[in-house]
């Protein structure tokens, strides 16, 4: 596949500049102004913002098992209209990613269907039960294994969770943690958060292992990741744009961890603008609107994640266009091991082409997901993706 964007204004974690971009066998083959090929498709930007494609750290596309929510079609599909090509996929489908068979089923899926690349999370506990690490063995020799998680109910386990950070540590993978103590959740969900991240930077310490932490929304679970991270603690911290942008002052919409206090918010702001913060995951949950009336905590976040964050960091002058870029596409690239997240020579010719003076009122309406589950709906933000570029193939156009 072999294409030439023009006339783009280029931006990614540390460049800023007006010119041309080739692609040739899906990857960045040459970077400059001015380049002429014959015979080649060309994409002409027409000065608007070409960064590299954003990859989600954290999402659920529901397959197998629960494809009334979200499909690994639809799923991929929102993935491209929000700027995204690449995504890491929680293990809480039915069955439970916890083994060889689901793992293979979604990895042949997304090869068939060719949309976006998928980096599909293992369980950490066998089928959730909360102590068995027993098929963890099975992966220790798959390249493409990257991180596993019991993201939605977590490890309350300690000496379980300790054992799985020995073998995160050993396979060189990541741990991704859900932070939520279950003896608080109906008691008091500041505290599940606070809790659980306590126990999991300390073991995290002691064992060496890599930590990610998922969807972090508390001021005090914020101060202890970034305590850990000054003493050397091998944590990555992650936050979601609904955390960002909301507060629980002007909204009550359900999610798991909650839209937290203005206060929290504040903190996560001053996290990101001194540079504390490592990704930002969407934290993408589709139900359905029978389920969302019944209580089913979650939204729908990838098709709205850019102009949210866009809006509320960049806008709102917290930080520069080029550490969004770092935010949504260098470090959620490194995490993953994708060969992605910058503009050089040799990266997957992956890129979104961003209007980002123009305003857009969202519209649930319009989502290439199945779940329509938004707090955001007729909000107004700045920033629209215009084009989403896969290995020099135009998968998604406005």
């Amino acid at each position: 596949m072999e294409l030439l964007i023009k006339n783009a204004r280029v931006i990614d974690v540390s460049q800023d500049f007006i010119g041309d971009i080739y692609i040739k066998d899906g990857l960045i083959n040459q970077i400059g102004k001015d380049i002429l090929k014959e015979n080649v498709e060309v994409f002409d930007c027409k000065g608007k913002v070409l960064m590299p494609s954003f990859i989600d750290t954290h999402a659920h596309f529901r397959d197998p098992g629960l494809t009334w929510k979200e499909d690994l079609e639809t799923g991929s599909r929102a993935a491209l209209r929000g700027g995204y090509t690449g995504v890491c996929l929680m293990a809480n489908t039915n069955p439970i990613c916890s083994s060889k068979e689901v793992l293979e089923y979604i990895r042949n899926k997304s090869i068939e269907l060719n949309l976006i690349d998928i980096h599909q999370c293992l369980s950490v506990t066998k089928n959730f039960d909360g102590k068995t690490l027993s098929h963890l063995e099975e992966f220790k020799n798959d390249k493409e294994v990257k991180a596993f998680s019991d993201d939605g109910v977590g490890v309350s386990n300690s000496n379980t969770m300790m054992e799985a950070m020995k073998i995160a540590k050993k396979n060189n993978w990541v741990l991704m943690s859900h932070a939520e103590s279950p003896e608080f959740s109906k008691i008091d969900m500041r505290i599940a958060e606070n809790m659980m991240t306590l126990r999991d930077l300390e073991l995290s310490k002691i064992t060496k292992a890599h930590l990610h932490m998922c969807h972090v929304s508390t001021k005090e679970a914020l101060e202890y990741i970034i305590n850990a991270k000054n003493t050397g603690v091998n944590v990555t911290l992650e936050v979601t744009p609904h955390h960002i942008a909301l507060t629980s002052e002007v909204s009550n919409y359900r999610v798991n961890p909650p839209i937290r206090e203005k206060e929290d918010v504040e903190a996560i702001l001053k996290a990101i603008k001194l540079g504390f913060v490592d990704t930002i995951g969407t934290d993408h949950a589709p139900h359905t609107l029978e389920e969302k009336s019944k209580g089913s905590p979650g939204m729908v976040g990838i098709e709205t994640a850019f102009s949210v964050c866009y809006s509320k960091l960049v806008k709102d002058r917290i930080i520069s266009l080029n550490e969004l870029s770092k935010l949504m596409s260098y470090n959620p690239a490194k995490l993953l091991g994708m060969n992605k997240g910058k503009i050089s020579i040799g990266i997957d010719g992956d890129f979104v082409l961003v209007d980002i003076d123009k305003k857009i009122k969202v519209n649930s309406e319009e989502f290439a997901s199945k779940g329509s589950n938004t707090p955001f709906d007729g909000m107004e933000y700045y920033g629209e993706v215009l084009a989403t570029i896969k290995g020099g193939e135009i998968k998604y156009k406005k």
